[in-house]
């Protein structure tokens, strides 16, 4: 089922269904090619690190979530891109041999007010680890486009 705009409730959570298994050579590759820092990229200077071990970048950790969010939330019927991210926070490091996974929670929608076919859908993305502790969370401000367009779908009423 395509989920609208109209289908989406606020206070709704998704536990979304796929996983990321992370894996070293994609942490190095990732590190090396963006955020060459040494404890994303050499294991003994990681165990030096207040890490402990090698490391996984942030925004790889960000990019994994992403992916899982591509994959089993965002449709490609209805997505629109965002308008951006209001707050981004890496809570806990994430290493080669993690699995995460990611849940959405719906914080407030409300239609566009220029844009009668676009809905605006307010979420906080958090990333668990395979031992449910939160790894990375994130406020984004999505689109979602409207089933019907300047009909509000609660009182069938024109915006």
């Amino acid at each position: 089922m395509t989920r609208y705009f109209e289908d989406i409730e606020e206070g709704d959570v998704y536990e979304l269904e796929g996983r990321y298994d992370v894996t070293t050579e994609e942490v190095k590759e990732f590190a090396e090619k963006y955020d060459p820092q040494p404890f994303h990229l050499d294991e003994e200077a990681a165990e030096e690190s207040i890490f402990g071990s090698l490391a996984a970048s942030g925004w790889h950790t960000a990019s994994m979530c992403m992916r899982l969010l591509v994959d089993d939330f965002l449709e490609p019927e209805t997505s629109m891109g965002a308008r951006g991210v209001e707050e981004l926070r890496w809570i806990r490091p994430v290493h080669p041999g993690d699995t995460l996974r990611v849940e959405v929670e719906i914080l407030e929608k409300r239609p566009s007010e220029s844009r009668p076919e676009v809905g605006h859908v307010r979420t906080k993305l958090t990333g668990y680890n395979q031992h449910d502790e939160p790894v990375v969370a994130w406020t984004a401000l999505g689109m979602t486009r409207r089933r019907e367009p300047g009909v509000d779908a609660a009182d069938g009423s024109e915006d």
